[in-house]
């Protein structure tokens, strides 16, 4: 009988292991099945593919893994972050690696933003945001570099010990118009802690580039504004205003991704208020989603009047137009070549004018193709045409 009982109790472990294992091989699959984005407001449907000319868009890289930011070099070419941990240094079609050291990549965390001191081209300073490990805690950090030949030196933290998780992470990082560093940070999971001024998790920072807090920051300490879930994007309009994307509670039936303008010491509202929402004291989007179609949105970049966004889930690219925006008003968002590219996570404006997109569908969710993942230059008049 006890026998019997072990060969029953192997055969349903293995019978288990097998389903996980088939489970993890299709999740990608499974993901997609399960989690669709639904279907976008009727007359949001924008540009298709077809809509271009070979001149219109192009390739510039293929091959990458999970590519999260891209920055431009002055000398031309750009460096691009792969999540797993990796530094992409990307010039006339050759990619060369480095790895950034003690990257942990779990879930939706790695290696994630990267930015270029204003006065790179002189002190060849870079920084990036990333999840690491530290006294069996995940936690996210922002480190500095000196970038020449090839070569990272000068390793310098510049804030650590921000909460971290396998999800919720933020990590995109940005200079402003004022020289401040500005950084997304996630709620880590516990959107409690995005209501407290005294944590750097559910927030956008805003910090010296030496890591010092700037003595106009409204709480006295990095947090620049709260009340945010996951903020994974970051860009400026012509009048200097700063625009944020950020994930809404999205499940299998939900959206309300938001896009955000950022007013310094602004309460976001998360978890207390969401999409069209109002509470004294705490601020709506400017657009969001909608409760049945999802975004997941994540970099951002501004052109002629416009932000982009890229969309996860959505696989989109996105199209806020928002040169009229005031309070009260309507801003509309254009969907762009929904699943043509797949998950779309980097979106950058290049010194060359052209609009760089990197798609991210080798991140586990997503159904790459054999030359993904991509970064592709587009021109952004083809949206004026």
């Amino acid at each position: 009988m006890i026998a019997q009982f072990r060969i029953r109790w192997i055969r349903l472990v293995a019978l288990l292991a097998l389903v996980f294992l088939g489970a993890y091989a299709f999740r990608s699959q499974i993901f997609a099945l399960f989690f669709r984005p639904g279907e976008p407001p009727q007359g949001t449907e924008g540009l298709r593919l077809a809509d271009l000319s070979e001149e219109d868009i192009r390739v510039v890289a293929t091959g990458l893994d999970t590519p999260w930011e891209i920055a431009f070099l002055p000398e031309g070419g750009m460096l691009v972050t792969e999540r797993p941990g990796n530094l992409v240094e990307i010039q006339d079609g050759e990619q060369r690696r480095i790895e950034i050291p003690s990257v942990y990549e779990a879930g939706e965390s790695g290696l994630m933003g990267l930015a270029l001191h204003p006065d790179f081209a002189e002190n060849r300073l870079l920084y990036v945001y990333y999840t690491t490990r530290q006294n069996g805690r995940t936690v996210n950090v922002v480190e500095r570099y000196r970038f020449a030949g090839g070569q990272l030196s000068g390793r310098t933290l510049i804030l650590g010990d921000i909460p971290g998780a396998r999800f919720h992470d933020g990590g995109r990082i940005a200079f402003g118009p004022d020289g401040m560093l500005y950084i997304t940070t996630g709620d880590a999971g516990d959107g409690s802690l995005s209501q407290l001024t005294s944590s750097l998790a559910g927030k956008i920072l805003r910090l010296t580039p030496d890591g010092g807090v700037p003595p106009d920051n409204p709480f006295g300490n990095a947090v620049y504004s709260l009340g945010h879930r996951n903020p994974q994007g970051l860009t400026w309009d012509d009048r200097g205003r700063l625009w944020s994307t950020e994930h809404g509670p999205s499940g299998a039936q939900s959206g309300l991704d938001e896009l955000n303008l950022i007013e310094r010491g602004g309460n976001y509202g998360w978890p207390t208020i969401r999409a069209d929402e109002r509470r004294e004291g705490m601020i709506s989007p400017v657009a969001h989603s909608g409760p049945s179609y999802t975004w997941a949105p994540a970099g951002a970049a501004y052109w002629n009047g416009s932000v982009f966004f890229g969309g996860l889930r959505g696989e989109a690219l996105y199209e806020a137009r928002v040169d009229s925006y005031a309070p009260g008003s309507r801003v509309e968002v254009k969907v762009h070549f929904r699943g043509e590219l797949g998950r779309i996570r980097a979106v950058r404006l290049g010194p060359d004018g052209l609009l760089y997109i990197g798609t991210s569908n080798r991140d586990g969710r997503g159904r790459p193709r054999s030359d993904d993942d991509r970064i592709l230059a587009l021109r952004p008049g083809v949206f004026r045409r």
